[in-house]
């Protein structure tokens, strides 16, 4: 008995300290993260009811106007790999707009993108993305109504709800975000849906991907849903990784052929 107790306390005393270190790592991480943003953003985006929104812009070379990506960033927050597929989509012809959804904060530490992802309000990011709509379609390069809404894993849910909430939008591109099922959601959607996701990933898994299928079909809302094979979660990540080819490579290529149909 006395046995059991003693392993008992070494197990609270361990599980105890790793807490401690968890949590310390995360708040290390906040006080050394300096200006990743700022480094990051190139543009401020006025806001009525906060702080102007930081962004990465890339423009297309030549005279518009252009149709126009609003790309938002995975749960680790704003990082090079997002304005390096913002540059290349620019390259294709499109302004693209790269949103920092957390007001200042990345990181490329787990357990911190984790907190991030946890405790940063949706009405607080889809609050912030709609003056960047509405900033992008008063530009004189960009064509109002060809602006679709994408974004990777976090990124990915976020468009689908801001594009629940925006009937201006041209199309939404999910790519292994959080999904809806509810026809009756699904139903306000305002255009085209494209869907990239793995078949090896659980967030979401394939079965909440057909079941996403299965509402947008009910719904009646046109869509373009890709499952690859031997693949999970945030497959499709830099561009160095989609230049290799293979799945990656084969996703993109998916995305550029849908934007030209629904916006190109």
């Amino acid at each position: 008995m006395k046995l059991l107790k003693r392993l008992l306390l070494g197990l609270l005393v361990v599980v105890a300290a790793l807490a401690i270190l968890l949590v310390a790592s995360v708040v290390i991480d906040t006080l050394t993260g300096g200006d990743r943003v700022a480094a990051l953003t190139n543009t401020a985006i006025p806001a009525d009811n906060s702080a102007a929104v930081a962004a990465y812009v890339a423009q297309p070379a030549g005279e518009g106007p252009f149709p126009a990506v609003i790309m938002l960033h995975e749960f680790w927050g704003l990082k090079q790999e997002i304005v390096e597929k913002a540059d290349a989509l620019a390259a294709e012809g499109y302004v693209v707009v790269a949103p920092d959804m957390y007001r200042g904060e990345t990181t490329g530490w787990l357990p911190r993108a984790i907190y991030l992802a946890l405790t940063v309000p949706e009405a607080q990011v889809l609050g912030d993305l709609e003056p960047v709509f509405r900033w992008l379609e008063t530009q004189p390069e960009v064509d109002p109504a060809r602006i679709v809404v994408m974004g990777f894993c976090y990124g990915g849910g976020k468009a689908l709800q801001f594009s629940l909430r925006n009937h201006d939008l041209a199309g939404t591109g999910i790519f292994y975000g959080a999904l809806e099922s509810n026809p009756a959601i699904l139903r306000q959607l305002p255009g085209p849906v494209l869907g990239i996701f793995g078949a090896e990933d659980q967030a979401p898994s394939p079965e909440q991907v057909e079941a996403f299928r299965a509402g947008l079909e009910t719904a009646g809302i046109d869509h373009e849903i890709t499952i690859y094979d031997g693949v999970g979660h945030a497959f499709v990540s830099s561009m160095a990784v989609i230049q290799q080819g293979g799945a990656p490579g084969e996703a993109w290529a998916q995305f550029l052929t849908w934007l030209a149909r629904v916006i190109g």
